[in-house]
């Protein structure tokens, strides 16, 4: 667990970027309710970091706008009761979000046009299904 973070390709953070802290989970809990500090945060500060290029960098400042505060984004885990599993949730919680930050952009869609034939067969099931609705009217005014 402990060491460097990799989130995708030649990105990894390393540890020493990482801030953890450790509380109380709430909940129910049982004996050891009132000992063991099983919630887990996992913080890491953005504009400080050297784990991103400047290109990288901008593209995730503009993505996660939302979840920084002061350039710093932190994610947190409570949903085990050890610790050490609540760490490695973080951990990949972190992983999976800057990696989804820093992605590329998808590609520009190209405009494409309708066939001939997918525009003929279009127009002539409206002319047939017009033809059967006007085939229904009363004419008996």
């Amino acid at each position: 667990m402990p060491g460097p973070l990799k989130i995708r390709g030649s990105v990894v953070v390393p540890e020493a970027e990482l801030y953890w802290r450790f509380s109380r989970s709430s909940g129910p809990g049982g004996q050891s309710v009132n000992t063991a500090d099983s919630r887990v945060e996992l913080s890491w500060d953005l504009e400080n970091s050297s784990a991103l290029s400047p290109v990288l960098k901008d593209r995730a400042r503009e993505r996660l706008a939302g979840r920084l505060v002061d350039g710093v984004v932190t994610v947190a885990a409570s949903e085990h009761r050890s610790q050490y599993r609540n760490r490695l949730a973080a951990e990949e919680r972190l992983a999976a979000l800057l990696a989804e930050a820093i992605a590329p952009p998808p590609r520009p869609r190209r405009p494409t046009r309708p066939s001939r034939g997918s525009v003929e067969r279009r127009l002539s099931e409206k002319a047939r299904r017009s033809q059967t609705k006007r085939m229904r009217r009363n004419t008996d005014d």
